[in-house]
């Protein structure tokens, strides 16, 4: 269930090798599609020759199909929410 995985960073690597990172954003199983949102390219980081270069420009949002991505994964969890008020008052 991808619903736990929501907010989460990660890292994807497309078919084209080269490497994102953003937060997860949306799995659409119907689609099979990967939306990810804050989207950063890293370029291929030395996969591939030609080497493509990193962008310095940050996407707001970015939906990879399912059969494009190489390599996906979890680098950092999806901030959990926060606790209810009336724990920190001993009630």
């Amino acid at each position: 269930m991808a619903a736990p995985y929501l907010g989460s960073k990660i890292s994807l690597i497309s078919l084209s090798e080269i490497r994102y990172e953003g937060t997860l954003y949306n799995i659409n199983t119907n689609d099979s599609t990967v939306a990810l949102s804050h989207v950063k390219s890293f370029g291929t980081e030395g996969r591939k020759l030609p080497e493509i270069p990193p962008s310095s420009e940050v996407y707001d949002y970015i939906i990879f199909r399912g059969k494009d991505i190489k390599d996906l994964t979890v680098c950092e969890p999806a901030p959990q929410a926060a606790t209810p008020s009336f724990y920190n008052h001993g009630f």
